[in-house]
């Protein structure tokens, strides 16, 4: 949201930094429908994140938050009225404990069959050169939460390599450094 109040800048910004200009050449029906199914993903990664700050919270302070409760408390007397949120609450009457709305069988289902159109809205706004930054970021929440091993894990060699911080690996038990200059 902070590049939004640029308008200045990103004006100027507008008239000296080159991009891609390609027009949309696809079926413009087909990439709408694509559009609402990584909207509807989109959203529901979002709810997910969300949960999951709730579910997190509650267990940290002991609060004893009923998720699917917070759910419907919200449709009725907030400005998040969505009827999505039901979706949200049976997640929960079905499994007080779930992990993440991603790993409901609604939710999973959804998400399964709704990835690639996200993937292809994301990719279509890249090769176009428009940014859509809640797509991208859902789709990267997505990936990150269903990989065992994340690319994160570079980030040790990064700090070993700045300020010899070490760092384990994957095939050895122990502690390592490299000498990265040498």
């Amino acid at each position: 949201r902070f590049i939004s109040s640029l308008k200045d800048q990103r004006v100027n910004a507008s008239k000296v930094l080159n991009g891609p200009s390609a027009a949309f050449d696809g079926n413009k029906e087909e990439f709408l429908e694509k559009i609402r199914r990584a909207l509807y993903m989109s959203k529901i990664c979002s709810y997910a994140q969300g949960f999951d700050q709730m579910k997190t919270a509650s267990e940290i302070n002991e609060w004893n938050l009923q998720l699917g409760d917070l759910a419907m408390i919200w449709r009725e007397g907030c400005i998040i009225r969505a009827q999505f949120l039901q979706k949200i609450k049976d997640a929960y009457d079905n499994d007080n404990n779930l992990q993440n709305l991603l790993l409901d069988g609604y939710f999973k289902d959804i998400v399964t069959e709704y990835q690639s159109a996200l993937r292809d809205v994301v990719a279509t706004g890249i090769q176009n050169g428009v940014a859509l930054p809640g797509f991208s970021a859902s789709i990267n929440y997505y990936d990150s939460y269903r990989t065992e091993n994340l690319p994160a894990n570079l980030i040790q060699a990064q700090r070993d390599y700045f300020g010899a911080h070490t760092y384990q690996r994957k095939d050895q038990e122990g502690t390592f450094h490299t000498q990265w200059t040498k």
